[in-house]
């Protein structure tokens, strides 16, 4: 199977930075697409930045020139920068990785599938 484990949340002031890690760990041959994602209470999860294995990257209109995502594809890791924060960035980010192909014991698999970490919070306040 795959795993995926989040770092570098916590509490910060608004224009403060963090930058958010995320590991992807199992027999990994290939992982198509990486992601975060953030889900404030009562809404639903929205994307936040995605990147593909060649390095082309998509953002949400709120994070564009505030946010930058990038991944190590020779350790499987992605991670998001986010600068001047603000308070409507809070919220609680899930690492994704789609369309992962790896192996488990004798059997090999890909094809579309979705993996998510367990999400790191965000907390952006004076």
């Amino acid at each position: 199977q795959v795993q995926l484990v989040e770092s570098g949340g916590g509490l910060v002031q608004p224009g403060s930075s963090l930058r958010l890690s995320c590991a992807a760990s199992g027999n990994i041959v290939n992982i198509d697409s990486m992601a975060w994602h953030r889900q404030t209470p009562g809404n639903q999860r929205e994307l936040v930045a995605s990147v593909g294995s060649g390095g082309s990257t998509k953002y949400a209109e709120a994070v564009k020139g505030r946010f930058t995502i990038t991944r190590d594809n020779t350790r499987n890791t992605v991670h998001l920068q986010m600068n001047s924060l603000k308070p409507e960035d809070t919220a609680v980010y899930y690492c994704n990785a789609e369309r992962v192909s790896y192996l488990s014991g004798k059997d090999y698999y890909s094809g579309f599938n979705a993996f998510w970490g367990q999400g790191t919070q965000v907390t952006v306040s004076s």
